[in-house]
């Protein structure tokens, strides 16, 4: 019932100050990986993350907040991690504030994290915090050290963790370090020009001054690299070291030192750049990271065998539709008329034949459908062809109208030589 309980009180969450500063607090799952390889096994045990003094913006409604309360008594079953908030501040804290209230699921995993340097004597034990919010375009990943408190016989230990708690039940911690991007998904047309984003923070005073910038994609269960920087904090001289694996990847190395801005820009991109891209920020022994989906996307260009079609009552005529150079694979095209009775147009029952799908050398496809003209329709009838390409949802549509026959060129022929014999006739008398 405790856990239930704290829940509830995250729903338009805790207490915000005068300075605009709140208490944030979010259900969470503490995700723990047992055994090795194959047999690994991961279980999820609930816990409650509470963010202390969070910058959650101005123009919050103080009399809607609902203060963060702690069990009356502390449980050393119930896992509490007090995050301290003060340098560096959560982006968008404002998002998980009001979260529950808007009905948008937060989606948080809390996870132990090693470095390669820590080690139980000398170190105090770290968490890394996975945060997304259902339906926002922003996720961040969290570095939380936990503070030293001394274990002794009267401190209350976390049955799970086996690390001591605060007189309130609450594992004390704080954010020292985080990796977020504004942007989960992003589509791009071919050979645009697209920019991942991805930013850092850590606290006032530095982890370290080398900073390490790392890119790579995922794509069909292959990965490779495609960027990778080392840089300092503290560099003056402009001496970062890049190795960009795909021509036309940037990182800007002074937005790096200056903004903690990690971004990739990707020119001239192709259909073999879409993928999961991974964005990896070291900082002294401490890294996080992010991952951005990037879409590539071609609407088709569309166009008809025939600019026009001239009405035959004695056997059908074939008209074809060309759907060429498009991405992805999702297309769907059908073949509508209009008589001149008509007012909205009306599926052919008949839809003819689609060709196979055609791909080219630089990934795009194209696809042919033809259509067999009943000799039925009649002339002053509008024929289109609508396709419609799924990803990005666009439709586009082309169209001839059957006109009229001209009379045929024998019967004038005839004419013209029955005229000029008759005039040659009457000359001759």
């Amino acid at each position: 019932m405790m856990m239930i309980e704290l829940v509830w009180f995250g729903c338009c969450l805790a207490f915000v100050y005068g300075n605009e500063l709140a208490d944030v607090v979010i259900p969470c799952s503490l995700v723990e990986v047992g055994g090795m390889g194959h047999n690994a096994l991961l279980s999820k045990t609930p816990a409650t993350l509470i963010f202390r003094d969070a910058l959650v913006g101005s123009g919050e409604a103080l009399e809607t907040i609902t203060p963060f309360v702690p069990p009356s008594a502390p449980d050393p079953d119930a896992i509490l991690i007090e995050a301290k908030v003060s340098s560096p501040q959560i982006p968008h804290a404002n998002l998980l504030l009001h979260a529950d209230c808007n009905e948008q699921e937060v989606v948080c995993e809390l996870s132990h994290f090693f470095t390669h340097e820590s080690s139980e004597s000398s170190d105090p034990p770290y968490f890394m915090v996975s945060l997304a919010v259902e339906g926002v375009e922003f996720s961040t990943t969290l570095l939380l050290q936990t503070l030293t408190m001394k274990k002794n016989e009267s401190a209350l230990i976390q049955n799970k963790l086996g690390l001591p708690l605060s007189p309130l039940g609450t594992l004390l911690t704080e954010v020292i370090f985080l990796v977020f991007s504004d942007k989960k998904s992003v589509s791009a047309p071919l050979r645009s020009e697209v920019v991942l984003t991805c930013r850092f923070k850590q606290r006032e005073i530095p982890l370290g001054q080398e900073v390490g910038i790392e890119w790579r994609i995922q794509h069909r269960g292959k990965g490779k690299k495609v960027l990778e920087m080392k840089t300092r904090l503290d560099d003056a001289d402009g001496s970062s070291v890049v190795n960009a694996e795909r021509d036309g990847s940037t990182v800007d190395a002074t937005r790096v030192v200056k903004d903690g801005d990690a971004s990739v820009t990707l020119s001239d991109v192709k259909v073999l750049d879409e993928g999961t891209y991974i964005c990896t920020v070291t900082v002294g022994p401490l890294h996080g990271q992010q991952a951005i989906r990037l879409h590539i996307t071609q609407p088709p260009h569309v166009f008809l065998s025939k600019e026009k079609l001239v009405f035959k009552s004695e056997s059908p005529q074939t008209l074809s539709c060309h759907s060429t150079k498009y991405y992805p694979l999702d297309v769907q095209m059908e073949w509508l008329f209009i008589s001149p009775t008509d007012k909205e147009p009306l599926l052919f029952p008949d839809q003819g034949s689609l060709s196979s799908h055609r791909q080219h050398g630089d990934g795009t496809y194209s696809l042919t459908s033809h259509l067999s003209v009943p000799s039925t329709v009649s002339p002053g009838t509008k024929i289109i062809c609508r396709v419609t390409h799924l990803d990005p949802h666009i439709t586009l549509s082309v169209s001839l109208v059957i006109e009229c026959p001209q009379p045929d060129s024998y019967w004038w022929v005839l004419g013209f030589l029955i005229v000029t014999t008759l005039f040659f006739m009457q000359v001759m008398r």
